[in-house]
């Protein structure tokens, strides 16, 4: 016997758009109620219309004047129990609209921190797959090999030549590069400098730390061509000044009494 086989049409099923329940279209003056309730008065406007949501369920919308809120609404269900004849509220809840103003989109933590923001006792873990790490023992490659200890011997994972690049050009392109307004009036370059002591590996082409106390970037990893004020071959120069030349007075003169010469002599008479 051949199996028997359903010639009946596939079953649709379709939304039923439910009906407007008349005592909760009408309800207008309790939504209003409660949404003054939720916020205050003066923040509840005009009446912008109605849905149904259900039997007997039924969201009015007023606008909402708070200013802080701009293009927002208020959104009040009410609903009417079985054979009851007053309506009561359900929900009450602020929506935006079409041109609210709203909150940017949520960034993760990991995407939202930026360098200076973590403090004394905050904890930063790296991911597994962060590309600025490589295993120490695998891709020797990508690390330094001047010595021993920089092929990452005791640590799980070493600089990758991606983190050192990334290293790289946000020190120069920062205040220890060579474009900051200190550097450019500096009397010499850091790769000059007694108090310059370069990094280990190849990062000690291009950088080294600071070690004048005086100096500003004191402590910090500064560039080869960075430099400052506290260079230790600046010389400070003292200013060469002139003798400015004597002031003859030719319209006056001086009378000098003389000892030796009567009162007529000395005012010029014989």
């Amino acid at each position: 016997m051949s199996p028997v086989r359903s010639t009946s049409p596939a079953v649709t099923r379709r939304s039923r758009t439910p009906a407007i329940d008349p005592i909760a279209a009408e309800a207008v003056d309790l939504a209003r109620a409660a949404a003054e309730d939720t916020s205050r008065p003066e923040f509840v406007g005009d009446h912008l219309g109605m849905v149904p949501e259900g039997d007997r369920v039924v969201t009015h919308y007023f606008t909402c004047l708070d200013p802080a809120y701009h293009g927002w609404r208020w959104a009040i269900s009410v609903v009417r129990a079985s054979r009851a004849k007053h309506a009561t509220v359900n929900e009450s809840v602020l929506l935006p609209g079409e041109d609210a103003m709203l909150a940017p989109e949520w960034v993760p933590w990991s995407d939202r921190l930026r360098p200076g923001d973590l403090g004394p006792g905050d904890l930063l873990p790296t991911t597994p797959d962060d590309p600025r790490l490589a295993p120490g023992f695998t891709q020797t490659d990508e690390v330094d090999a001047e010595l021993g200890w920089e092929l990452g011997l005791g640590k799980p994972r070493v600089l990758s030549a991606e983190g050192r690049d990334e290293a790289a050009i946000r020190w120069y392109g920062g205040d220890a590069g060579p474009e900051t307004p200190v550097a450019r009036s500096a009397p010499a370059q850091c790769g000059t400098c007694g108090f310059f002591a370069a990094l280990a590996g190849s990062l000690r082409q291009a950088f080294g730390v600071c070690a004048n106390e005086y100096a500003p970037d004191d402590g910090k990893v500064v560039s080869v061509d960075h430099g400052c004020g506290a260079h230790s071959e600046a010389v400070v120069l003292s200013p060469t000044t002139e003798a400015a030349p004597p002031i003859v007075d030719e319209m006056g003169y001086d009378v000098m009494p003389s000892a030796t010469l009567t009162d007529e002599e000395a005012l010029g008479h014989s």
